[in-house]
């Protein structure tokens, strides 16, 4: 019966303030009791303690109690308990989203902390995060491409095969036009009426049987937008290189081609970023995530129910109980 109490408001709060009467009817009837004893003087009380007060003289006040409970929830009526219900309708009109990573061993330059391939993934996931309405996957690429996670909506076994990617996964180089053109194939057959690639990269197209600005015209065909993001210090930047003397750190100058970036960008409708450290980056996908934002409909319908009923058979009941105990038990006879 009152399994759901936790979830109710009152409609009239304000007759919460008629609790005040409940000390004041226990003040006045402890004192009212006083009044109808009469003190009896007796030359010793020892007798009195060998005698068990018996069930009736112990629950004497039980009538008065059950009067103060039926007035509490009296209240309680008369501030009308409502328990309110919402119906939620949602439609969501998702994004496919592909990620392009670049693995190649310039990634591993550690202008950004712990270094360049790191950072992208750290920055990717949270990103992934914020997109729980949207089918995502992942390419990467460096002298060649191929799909790390097809588009999904599972999101779990997304990061989980985004976590595993290192460089070194296949041959050193940097085949842009391949990694883009391999996240085009994976989107080309989606039915979502947005399509993005996301391509991240800090070098210079030297591999790959794909030019990419033809990757980039086959993109806007079907209706994919590219944004493009150069990843790397303005400059020189440290690269780990291994010796047989151990890991020895070479500064080199870091080569972007931003302008092929652009172009990328600007023949699907897309944008071209340059994060030059980890916040930057950071800054990039937040942008990114703004741009392309998840379209949702949301309908909200509330209802309020009346809940009495229960406070109104609890009174019911206490009364029936404090009747039976003034004309049954403690009846008086005139």
């Amino acid at each position: 019966m009152f399994d759901h109490l936790y979830n109710i408001k009152f409609a009239n709060p304000e007759f919460f303030w008629l609790f005040i009467i409940i000390p004041l009817l226990i003040v006045w009837y402890f004192f009212q009791s006083n009044k109808k004893f009469s003190p009896i003087k007796l030359s010793t009380t020892d007798f009195i303690k060998t005698i068990n007060p018996t069930a009736k003289v112990r629950l004497r006040h039980l009538p008065f109690i059950l009067r103060l409970l039926t007035l509490i929830f009296i209240i309680f009526i008369l501030a009308r308990p409502q328990i309110s219900s919402s119906h939620k309708k949602i439609k969501t009109e998702g994004i496919d989203i592909v990620i392009s990573l670049d693995i190649s061993s310039s990634m591993l330059a550690e202008d950004f902390r712990p270094n360049r391939l790191e950072a992208a993934k750290k920055t990717a996931l949270q990103f992934i995060e914020n997109r729980i309405n949207d089918r995502i996957g992942l390419v990467v690429f460096s002298a060649q491409s191929f799909t790390q996670c097809p588009i999904t909506i599972d999101h779990s076994v997304l990061k989980n095969l985004f976590s595993s990617v290192k460089s070194g996964m296949i041959e050193d180089g940097t085949a842009i036009g391949m990694g883009l053109a391999t996240a085009v194939d994976r989107l080309k057959d989606s039915k979502a009426k947005s399509k993005v690639i996301i391509l991240l990269t800090d070098g210079v197209n030297n591999r790959g049987l794909i030019a990419p600005m033809t990757a980039a015209e086959i993109a806007a065909t079907f209706g994919i937008r590219v944004y493009t993001i150069g990843v790397g210090t303005r400059g020189m930047a440290p690269y780990p290189v291994k010796t047989p003397f151990g890991t020895q750190y070479v500064n080199m100058e870091v080569e972007i081609d931003e302008a092929l970036l652009k172009d990328i960008a600007k023949t699907t409708g897309g944008k071209y970023f340059r994060a030059t450290n980890n916040k930057a980056l950071e800054n990039i996908y937040n942008e990114i995530d703004k741009l392309e934002k998840t379209i949702v409909d949301e309908i909200v319908s509330h209802r309020k129910s009346e809940e009495f009923f229960p406070f109104g058979v609890a009174v019911g009941l206490i009364l029936f109980s404090e009747l039976f105990l003034i004309l049954v038990i403690y009846r008086k006879i005139p």
